[in-house]
């Protein structure tokens, strides 16, 4: 079946205007205008990511823990190596030392001589005068760090793995429950809705979310772990050096949060454009022949331009605002290293502190405030992800349509009995366009619809096929509300073949094929030649296996219209909806359709909207509609004799006919 469902058209582009064309919709921004859009919720989403992390919390436990051991391994070597460089200052400082004199009558002897500051340096440390380098000594604690830092690095190789592993499950998960997502909302969302935004949700947004959690959560677990290791050793060489190292903290925390609060808005406005920008390219890749014939060209550029100099301007507040960060956190990262060098070499000239302890700390220093430049840098990752976050949750928080009841009805005896029963409508809660609207199809007759254009011809099959629920009323199959039946029962019983022709990339008979699985290829060909597809097939190189991409490149519109009603003859629907379907093919093409619809209709309801009324002439019934009310039905020659609106339409179209002749 092609079951797509009509619904407000949008235009490809805006109406011709002066000067660059507003963006519509809330939240809108404009190119040198500092208003931005807010983050819905940052706190809120947050939390929304991280539950869905928790699925993966046992390979997240297991790439914390070793986090946690890979930290502890890569604190403990500069411990190590400070040690290190002790032995080899001790070695250094006892070669010039007299032999056979013990540490307490040298540093005795050099306060003697006036040098107390070398004095309390030698107390410092483990020297024996005379005796030089332990070689020995160095060589195992370096072979040590070799070992703590290999360790370190394979323990961090598996932690990144892991963690990547559960970022990307999750992302898997998200796309699946968006694609399902999307499968349960109602029609009404993709008509108010461009394609190229709800798309650029689904792919951009996601992309950029798995990304930033690949990028960020390892490496900020591993920050934070890092900040709390290194000062926890750091207090323990010196709490004064430790003290001093804090200090910078604060200053960091509030250069972050600060940059981060101005970047946010700007990542969200960011994503927003991106989103109507996508649309704006979808619509005008996909309309681009129209835009063409139309010469359209240069206003479809400059929305373009609108678009992408509004993308322009969010992307660079963004990136500026939080590239900002990293450089702010290292210069105080120097300061903080020229504070603790200062004072760490007093304390090694007092005697407080040894040369190694020093140069631990220094290294120290260094981790510590490196974690808080990377987590800086960061940031704008973060920002950047939890704003395409907010927009796949909004997608994801949509209203749903109205799931099918637990327990569906069903028809005792399917006939074809459909009957409208005080039925209303409006897309619109302040614009009724259906008001109290009453009719009965009576099983195998054929029943026309006619009128203006917006007089509510295709909103009757829309609520006819539930793609919108009646706003009061119903509408009954064989007496049946089909408010209480599944909706894919009951458009299993319905063949729709619209206007708009839709084909997908695939092989005639795959199209053909579409609506009904397990068709044989005889069924196939058996609809083909009833539709008259088989006589323009067969002069195809490849027949019905020729592939056709999406827009069916390679076959006319009146071709591809053929394909779609041979789609409808291999289903055999018990109701038939043909919104305007032989507009597309010549008027030979269209009398054998018209020869063919008839076998096709014959013990079957049929719904036919049409603008030219010569082809439902032989219709049971004929429906006039104006302004979503029936205001005249009956067959063609009564209709014609009582002289009211399908007469004028009637007359209007033989005068038209008349003149062309």
């Amino acid at each position: 079946m092609n079951t797509q469902a009509p619904g407000p058209k949008r235009p490809p582009v805006p109406a011709p205007r002066r000067g660059p064309a507003p963006m519509a919709g809330p939240g809108r921004m404009f190119v040198g205008q500092g208003a931005v859009e807010k983050s819905a919720d940052f706190a809120g989403s947050t939390r929304r990511l991280l539950v869905l992390l928790r699925p993966q919390r046992l390979a997240l436990t297991a790439a914390g823990l070793l986090a946690v051991a890979a930290v502890g391994l890569n604190v403990t070597g500069p411990r190590l190596l400070g040690h290190a460089t002790d032995l080899v200052f001790a070695g250094v400082f006892s070669r010039r030392l007299p032999a056979g004199q013990s540490k307490a009558e040298a540093v005795a002897s050099l306060r003697a001589s006036g040098h107390g500051t070398q004095a309390d340096l030698l107390a410092s440390l483990d020297v024996t005068p005379g005796r030089g380098m332990d070689f020995d000594a160095i060589g195992r604690v370096l072979l040590l760090v070799v070992v703590i830092y290999a360790a370190a690095g394979l323990c961090g190789v598996i932690q990144a793995r892991l963690t990547n592993l559960a970022i990307q499950r999750v992302v898997s998960q998200l796309r699946t429950d968006t694609q399902r997502k999307i499968s349960r909302l109602p029609i009404r969302y993709f008509d108010g809705q461009a394609r190229g935004e709800v798309l650029s949700r689904v792919t951009n947004d996601i992309d950029n979310l798995g990304q930033s959690l690949q990028q960020s959560v390892s490496q900020l677990v591993v920050s934070v772990l890092t900040v709390v290791g290194v000062l926890s050793v750091m207090i323990w060489i010196s709490w004064l050096l430790a003290l001093v190292a804090v200090i910078t903290v604060p200053v960091s925390v509030i250069v972050a949060a600060r940059v981060g609060k101005l970047a946010q808005p700007q990542f969200v406005a960011q994503w927003r454009v991106t989103g109507r920008l996508n649309a704006h390219i979808e619509e005008m890749y996909t309309g681009h022949t129209l835009v063409r014939a139309f010469g359209r060209q240069e206003e479809s550029a400059r929305a373009f331009q609108e678009y992408n100099e509004q993308l322009y301007a969010a992307s660079w507040r963004a990136q500026s605002l939080s590239g900002l960060m990293q450089p702010a956190m290292m210069f105080i990262g120097n300061i903080n290293y020229v504070l603790v060098a200062v004072i760490g070499g007093l304390r090694v000239a007092s005697g407080s502190l040894s040369i190694g302890d020093v140069q631990a700390f220094i290294q120290y220093s260094r981790q510590f405030s490196q974690p808080m430049s990377q987590v800086a840098s960061m940031a704008n990752l973060l920002q950047s992800g939890v704003a395409s976050a907010e927009r796949v949750f909004e997608l994801l928080d949509t209203p749903e349509q109205e799931p099918d009841p637990v327990e569906p009805a069903r028809p005792e005896q399917p006939r074809g009995l459909v009957a409208f029963e005080h039925v209303g409508f409006r897309y619109q809660p302040d614009k009724p366009l259906i008001e109290d609207l009453s009719l009965v199809a009576e099983p195998g007759h054929t029943i026309a619809i006619v009128g203006p254009t917006g007089a509510g011809k295709t909103t009757l099959i829309n609520l006819l096929m539930r793609f919108y629920d009646v706003t009061s009323g119903r509408i009954t199959l064989d007496g049946v509300d089909i408010a209480a039946m599944s909706r894919d029962e009951l458009r299993a019983q319905i063949g729709m073949v619209l206007q708009d022709t839709w084909l997908f990339g695939g092989t005639i008979a795959e199209n053909i094929a579409y609506g009904a699985e397990g068709a044989t290829r005889e069924q196939i060909i058996e609809a083909a030649r009833a539709a008259h597809v088989d006589r323009f097939v067969r002069t195809l190189p490849a027949g019905y296996d020729t592939v056709l991409d999406d827009e069916g490149t390679g076959v006319s519109g009146g071709e591809k219209q053929l394909i779609t009603i041979a789609r409808a003859f291999l289903v055999e629907p018990l109701i038939l909806v043909l919104d305007e379907a032989t507009s597309s093919v010549d008027t030979r093409t269209e009398v054998l359709i018209q020869h063919a619809m008839s076998r096709l209709r014959a013990g079957r309801t049929a719904f036919v909207i049409a603008h030219r009324l010569s082809t439902i002439r032989d219709a049971d019934t004929i429906l006039v509609m104006e302004d979503g009310a029936i205001v005249e039905q009956g067959d063609h020659r009564t209709l014609v004799d009582a002289g009211g609106a399908y007469a004028r339409l009637y007359q209007a179209q033989f005068a038209q006919a008349v003149a062309e002749i």
